[in-house]
């Protein structure tokens, strides 16, 4: 067996409250990156400045990170950072602007760099010169927080690319429960369903561990018991508390793990149409798990740990169960023309089979598999 590595997050802060850790950092000036508005209209934005300024640390807001987070926005990012000279970056709200955050990390502490040199494995060089990482998620989901991964969007070359660095684990991630608290049901929902596919697909990883398998399964169990739960009280603590933690403890498993085709594939469908990750990983999860048991027997043992007869039926009665189609064609979120999914279905097909996921998936994938994989999930049939 070959020397292997795992790693674990610096420092993670959870519970009701944990947010008020940010009036105990040393420092002098904060970048705070987040997307939309609700943390601003839900308070979070200025409870954070707040705590922020007790602690003797000035700060700058960086916001309007879009869903899908292009180069462009964290080249933007990047510059404000530039001029402000921060110590601490802070990054509050969905994946979309901690991912972001940690880009505009690496282009502050390396303007020299372009997008092209830190999208290939290894290529991401040393952070912490300038300032160091503060992860606070709003959903429970991408696991961003604690993990090494980022996801940028090529608006020009309508590609997402997963970038991963072990210096982009923050220092310090809150998971405080009162923030995802204010989710609207079907991000709950989509968020949700993206644990579960970190935490199913790095138990089946080629790169699974005796290290990695209990976070994934405990994951696992923790969504199936309490994503019903936030998705139809969402203002249930123990269940917001519970779905925090599983996508901490998921996103430690796949960040050592690695991930599979569900991956690869939502991005490039996720770059083609503009779907939320969380909602393509959703309906492409049963679809790949059909297809990989001919490769593996880690779902049944799985299954066995958990008491699950069927991981891929439990899925799809809880996609039901939370209103999430169970193919693409019939995904009212955007448009799935079915003329342009055959146009651009080839290519996708081939920039899925070359993402980088697809490595640690179970088997040996071609193309032609991942293109079959794709017509399944956008028509509804059974894999082949």
């Amino acid at each position: 067996m070959s020397v292997m590595s795992f790693s674990i997050p610096r420092t993670i802060y959870y519970g009701e409250g944990s947010l008020d850790k940010l009036a105990q950092l040393q420092g002098k000036k904060a970048a705070i990156v987040t997307g939309g508005s609700s943390m601003k209209r839900f308070g979070f934005l200025d409870q954070a400045e707040s705590l922020l300024k007790k602690a003797g640390i000035d700060s700058i807001l960086i916001d309007g990170v879009e869903p899908n987070p292009s180069v462009e926005t964290v080249q933007k990012g990047a510059k404000a950072m530039l001029d402000f000279s921060p110590d601490w970056i802070v990054a509050i709200g969905g994946g979309s602007a901690l991912d972001a955050a940690k880009v505009m990390w690496c282009f502050y502490e390396h303007p020299e760099l372009a997008f092209e040199d830190i999208i290939q494995p290894g290529s991401m060089p040393s952070l912490r010169n300038k300032a160091k990482f503060i992860a606070i998620p709003s959903t429970s989901g991408t696991a961003s927080e604690i993990t090494a991964f980022s996801v940028i969007t090529d608006t020009k070359k309508h590609i997402k690319y997963p970038i991963v660095a072990a210096d982009m684990v923050p220092d310090i991630a809150i998971l405080d429960p009162s923030l995802p608290m204010t989710m609207p049901k079907h991000i709950t929902a989509n968020t949700g369903m993206d644990v579960m596919c970190h935490a199913t697909e790095a138990v089946v990883s080629t790169a699974a561990t005796a290290f990695t398998d209990p976070y994934a399964i405990q994951a696992i169990k923790m969504v199936l018991e309490h994503l019903p739960v936030a998705y139809h009280e969402p203002k249930n603590l123990k269940a917001r508390e519970a779905m925090h933690e599983a996508s901490a403890l998921a996103g430690m498993a796949f960040t050592n793990a690695s991930l599979g085709l569900v991956h690869s594939m939502a991005h490039k469908i996720g770059g083609e149409f503009g779907v939320t990750h969380g909602l393509a990983n959703a309906i492409l999860l049963p679809y790949v798990i059909a297809y990989n048991r001919k490769f593996t027997d880690k779902y049944a043992y799985a299954e066995k740990i958990l008491g699950v007869a069927d991981l891929a039926q439990a899925i799809k009665e809880m996609n039901q169960k939370m209103d999430i189609p169970s193919c693409f064609r019939d995904c009212s979120e955007v448009d799935f023309n079915e003329e342009k999914f055959k146009e651009v279905l080839q290519r996708m097909s081939q920039n899925a089979f070359e993402d980088p996921c697809t490595l640690t998936n179970p088997g040996t994938p071609t193309a032609a598999d991942v293109q079959m994989l794709y017509e399944a999930a956008y028509y509804g049939t059974e894999v082949k």
